[in-house]
């Protein structure tokens, strides 16, 4: 007989009606789809491999697959608390080749206990991993857990851009606190020799060409893909592809103020107040007060982004993608009306606003998989102005600023103010403008009920997590002499701890409610 089902009342998705709970993960066997990945870093010191890490983290974590790195450098200062010099990474060095080692099997136990009891998918195993015995132990490892594997070599041999690399990030790492940067570049220099006495770049065309792999070449002039198993592992190609290292930057805001924003109507089709009028008339002088070259403007299909638009006088591009939350049944009501008609599904949204599903409507989610075409091209390009709606700018901050499911629908994005976005090494700068012009507040807080935070929605064979869960942070290892004391079945979990970036505004009271 058919299966019983019952519909979930936030996801509007469709669940075994016993709800069964998620059946347990295999920790061998053969490699299925959803088999967690490893994703395994390859290059020499100063060749971006945290930059694309932690990148590619941010992404994948946005699209919904709980991801996080591993970056064995952390692991090694957590065990050698005070750096000398380039010594320590000499190939002769038997005590450092010994912690070393020590630190990356640290790294790989956190990673099984990531993807095997933590709810991860994909875990990033940032280290320099230049050896072909080093990437083999990490080969064994997975298969010895039943993960996939998926190799990404970083290559570059343009001193001008390692110089660069280094001056910007290695400079200012904990191991050179105390030190001149003269000094600092050329000890980090010489640390790179040390690595590159031994290297051996991963080989497609013979040893390694039943390897799944991608090469940046030259920050990304030119890629090399071999043996892509899944759809995850061509979607972090596809990612790769599309992102660079130009300077530039992304500027954020909503259209000018609109009637149904003055009436309290969410959705809706509405054009711009008086108020959004003038709104737009300074985000003109604002624009051209910036005297940014080839500056590209995106605006949805709908009449108050258009409008706002048009008083900039210059071309732009209407994105169907770009258009705001589809409320369903409720669009253009307030919430008043909709507490009234629509009572259940008012408080619904309350408890789980990212997955709440509006009836013949959207929800947090779907919105960021209709955004990701969005993303990939402003990954692509220079400088870009996105006048949007209140959901798609919470969505698209939450992925330049590493926010979660969770934080994601309660970011506050002001009418009537541009939020500055400039790329940075490992991050995002903001910066946010007022352009002075009044409007209604439309931000909803979360409620006291809703903070406490719901379970994981579970469906039949899987688990949907609202993000990627920390874990319980476990002791550190004290000191060198410890560390190389310890074997590696005794070595203590080392997780790094991860700190939000802050959005201004984020302390804004709120009074007219909206979205």
């Amino acid at each position: 007989m058919p299966m019983e089902l019952t519909q979930s009342r936030i996801q509007k998705i469709w669940l075994p009606h016993d709800n069964h709970p998620a059946l347990p993960r295999r920790s061998c066997g053969p490699q299925l789809t959803n088999s967690p990945t490893v994703i395994v870093m390859v290059g020499l010191p100063a060749r971006g491999k945290t930059y694309i890490s932690k990148k590619l983290t941010r992404y994948l974590n946005w699209i919904g697959v709980p991801t996080k790195v591993f970056n064995v450098g952390e692991y090694r200062r957590e065990a050698v608390k005070h750096y000398s010099s380039y010594d320590f990474f000499r190939p002769d060095n038997e005590e450092g080749m010994n912690v070393r080692k020590q630190c990356a099997l640290a790294a790989l136990r956190d990673v099984k206990l990531y993807l095997s009891e933590e709810g991860g998918q994909i875990a990033v195993f940032d280290a320099t991993n230049t050896t072909r015995e080093r990437r083999g132990m990490v080969l064994n490892f997975a298969r010895e857990n039943g993960f996939k594997v998926f190799f990404i070599e970083s290559v570059c041999n343009d001193p001008s851009v390692v110089a660069t690399n280094v001056m910007a990030v290695k400079l200012s790492s904990p191991d050179y606190r105390d030190c001149n940067s003269t000094d600092a570049m050329e000890d980090f220099m010489n640390r790179i020799n040390c690595y590159q006495a031994s290297y051996q770049p991963l080989d497609p065309d013979n040893y390694d060409r039943d390897v799944s792999l991608i090469k940046v070449i030259d920050v990304g002039r030119r890629f090399l893909v071999n043996r892509v198993q899944d759809h995850i592992q061509s979607r972090i190609v596809y990612y790769l592809m599309n992102i660079h290292v130009q300077p530039r930057t992304i500027y954020l805001c909503r259209h000018g103020e609109s009637e149904f924003n003055l009436k309290g109507k969410i959705g809706g089709d509405s054009g711009l107040s008086n108020r959004g009028k003038k709104f737009a008339s300074a985000l003109n002088k604002f624009v051209e007060e910036q005297n940014l070259k080839d500056l590209k403007i995106w605006t949805s299909q709908l009449k108050r982004t258009i409008q706002t638009a048009e008083a900039l006088k210059l071309s732009y591009e209407q994105w169907k993608a770009l258009n705001e939350i589809d409320a369903g049944v409720c669009e253009e009501m307030t919430y008043e009306e909709i507490k009234e008609k629509h009572p259940e599904e008012f408080a619904l949204r309350d408890q789980d606003k990212y997955y709440y599903r509006y009836p013949s409507g959207e929800s947090y989610q779907d919105l960021v998989q209709r955004l990701e075409p969005v993303i990939m091209e402003l990954e692509r390009q220079e400088n870009v102005l996105v006048v949007c709606h209140q959901a798609v700018m919470r969505c698209l901050l939450a992925y330049f600023l590493d926010k979660s499911a969770a934080e994601m629908p309660y970011l506050k994005c002001p009418l009537h103010t541009v939020l500055k976005l400039t790329p940075v090494a490992y991050g995002c700068r903001v910066e946010s403008i007022c352009l002075n012009v009044e409007a209604v507040n439309t931000h909803r807080d979360q409620t006291e009920e809703a903070k406490k935070g719901p379970n994981p929605l579970m469906r039949r064979n899987s688990v949907t997590p609202l993000a990627s869960p920390e874990p319980t942070k476990k002791p550190r290892i004290n000191s060198f002499d410890e560390h190389v004391a310890s074997s590696a079945a005794a070595l203590p979990v080392c997780m790094s701890q991860e700190v939000p970036t802050q959005l201004p505004g984020q302390n804004m009271n709120s009074s007219q409610k909206q979205s």
